[in-house]
């Protein structure tokens, strides 16, 4: 019984201090990037490497073929150097590196029904710029979007989910009613305008209220985006 609770005891001990330590400096974290490299693109040539890739894609020119091949697979084997975070909503037909014509290791997407960002989310987009060093955000909502549509049943409808549905949308609930106060929308466009407005909050968020992210922006190391995919005509429109 001794041994068992010393053992007890140091394990929580040395859990508790690795808490710590983590807390005080992202530098304990390991970031595996390849052999300490950063990329070298600002955050206005890394937006502008999306949209090329993405136009690439709407053109039917695919041009990532080598950076998804098994020398890519080898070469990223070490480490990662990634340029962009994409925050992106988990629907199948929206699928980043295919929209953005980007191979392996050039994209760190964090992806959820509804592209929100919760504790999980944001410790994930908080490794990628503070540790990896990645100089753009992406917030990427889509055209009929179901998460939003959920919250949007909610808000007119009074809808009651089950399992973990409900807790799931309640994030988007306030850009339905944002989008709902405005009186100008009805049926799909108000649909359409939740999914705008809860890409802009999250937006505005990252931007305005996340202490780890000021001094890079206002050093303009870091940049804060918002996108909604269309998913009839293929079309990415950078809106914020």
């Amino acid at each position: 019984m001794y041994q068992d609770d010393t053992s007890r005891r140091a394990f929580f001990q040395r859990s508790c201090c690795g808490a710590v330590g983590l807390a005080g400096s992202f530098n304990l974290l390991p970031a595996y990037a390849a052999e300490g490299k950063r990329t070298n693109l600002t955050p206005s040539q890394a937006l502008e490497k999306l949209k090329l890739g993405h136009k690439n894609f709407l053109d039917d020119k695919p041009t990532a073929a080598t950076t998804r091949d098994s020398d890519r697979r080898v070469e990223i084997a070490r480490g990662q150097i990634p340029f962009a975070v994409l925050v992106g909503c988990s629907d199948s037909r929206v699928a980043p590196e295919v929209l953005f014509n980007t191979g392996l290791g050039e994209l760190f997407i964090v992806r959820n029904a509804g592209n929100t960002v919760d504790t999980v989310a944001l410790g994930s987009i908080e490794y990628a710029v503070q540790v990896l060093g990645v100089p753009l955000i992406l917030v990427l909502g889509h055209e009929r979007c179901g998460a939003v549509e959920a919250a949007l049943s909610v808000v007119e409808k009074n809808t009651v989910y089950p399992g973990s549905i409900g807790r799931m949308v309640e994030p988007i609930i306030p850009a339905v009613l944002k989008a709902k106060a405005s009186g100008k929308y009805k049926g799909e466009e108000m649909l359409d305008a939740a999914v705008h407005e809860n890409v802009r909050r999250t937006v505005d968020r990252l931007r305005t209220s996340e202490p780890t992210f000021i001094d890079s922006l206002r050093s303009g190391k870091l940049m804060v985006v918002g996108a909604s995919y269309d998913l009839d005509d293929g079309k990415v429109d950078f809106f914020v």
